[in-house]
C-alpha cells in the first residue's frame, strides 16, 4: 500500500474549499482532511463553518481543518477572504472553487436580476478569488508537484438540461470555458486548473429534488448508472487530481454523474 499512499497523497498540503459546509464542497474538504491536508473551509455562513470544521477536527483523521467566513458574491468580499487567507498560510497547494449559487423561474417570469446574481458567485468570483490567490498558489508550485486549482462545473453545463434554471447552466458552462482557459495560461506558473461535473448529488442547493431517500431514488433512477452521486465519488476525484496521480492533468472537465454527460435517448438503427 505504500505506493498507493504515494501516488494519491495530499499530506501536508494546504487548501481553501469555498462553500465547504455543505453538499460537495464539504465532501471535497472532508477527503482532503481524512487524506492529511490542512483545509480552509470558507462561506457565506462563518458559524456553520466553524462548526463543520470542528466535525472535520473530531474525526480523528490526519489533517485537519478550520473554518471561517467567506462571501465571494462581491469583489469586497473576495478581498476579504483573500485577506483571511493570506493570513493563515503563506502558500496554497490547493485551491478548490465550490461556492455557487443557483435560481429557477419559469421562462415568462425569469428575473433580469438572476443572471447577475448567478454569473457573479458561479462565473465572476472563480475568475477574481483564482487570480487574488495566485501569488500563494505559485509559491507552492514545483514542477514535480504543481498547485491545484479546481472549479465547479456542472453536467448542466455539458448537457442542455436548463430545468428552469437558464442563468444556472448557461454560468456552468462558462465555467468549463474559463477552467480550459486558465490552464492553458497557468500551465507555465507549474499550476493545474480542472473542473468538475457532477450530475445529482444531495446538497442544499438540490434538497428540493434530493432531500429525502425515495426523492434520491427517484433521481437516481434517471442516471445511467442508477443512483445518485455519494460523498465517496467526489472524494476519489478530488484525491486524484489534488495528488501526484494528477500532476498532469490539467483542463479537464471531469464529469462525476454516472453518465448523464454522454446520455442522449437518441438511437440510429435500433428500433
Amino acid at each position: 500500500m505504500a505506493y498507493l499512499d504515494e501516488l494519491f497523497s495530499v499530506a501536508g498540503k494546504t487548501a481553501l474549499v469555498t462553500g465547504a459546509a455543505t453538499g460537495i464542497g464539504r465532501m471535497a474538504a472532508t477527503a482532503l482532511v481524512r487524506a492529511g491536508a490542512s483545509v480552509m473551509i470558507a462561506s457565506r455562513k462563518g458559524e456553520d463553518c466553524i462548526k463543520v470544521a470542528a466535525e472535520l477536527n473530531g474525526l480523528g483523521a490526519p489533517g485537519r481543518a478550520e473554518g471561517f467566513a467567506g462571501d465571494v458574491s462581491s469583489e469586497a468580499g473576495i478581498a476579504a477572504l483573500v485577506a483571511e487567507v493570506k493570513a493563515r498560510t503563506d502558500k496554497l497547494e490547493i485551491l478548490v472553487n465550490n461556492a455557487g449559487v443557483s435560481w429557477g423561474a419559469p421562462l415568462e417570469s425569469f428575473p433580469y436580476s438572476a443572471w447577475a446574481k448567478v454569473f457573479g458567485v458561479n462565473v465572476t468570483a472563480v475568475f477574481h478569488l483564482t487570480r487574488e490567490l495566485l501569488p500563494l498558489l505559485e509559491a507552492a508550485a514545483s514542477d514535480a508537484d504543481p498547485a491545484r486549482v479546481i472549479n465547479l462545473g456542472s453536467v448542466m453545463g455539458t448537457q442542455p438540461l436548463a430545468d428552469d434554471a437558464y442563468s444556472y447552466t448557461a454560468s456552468k458552462a462558462a465555467v468549463h470555458h474559463l477552467t480550459r482557459t486558465l490552464a492553458l495560461e497557468f500551465a507555465p506558473r507549474r499550476i493545474t486548473v480542472n473542473a468538475f461535473a457532477p450530475g445529482p448529488f444531495q446538497s442544499r442547493m438540490t434538497a428540493f429534488a434530493t432531500g429525502t431517500d425515495e426523492q434520491a431514488r427517484h433521481v437516481g433512477s434517471h442516471v445511467p448508472i442508477g443512483r445518485i452521486g455519494a460523498p465517496d465519488d467526489i472524494a476519489g476525484a478530488t484525491l486524484y487530481l489534488c495528488s501526484r496521480a494528477g500532476s498532469y492533468v490539467t483542463g479537464a472537465i471531469l464529469p462525476i454523474d454516472g453518465g448523464q454527460s454522454v446520455q442522449h435517448g437518441l438511437t440510429l438503427f435500433k428500433a
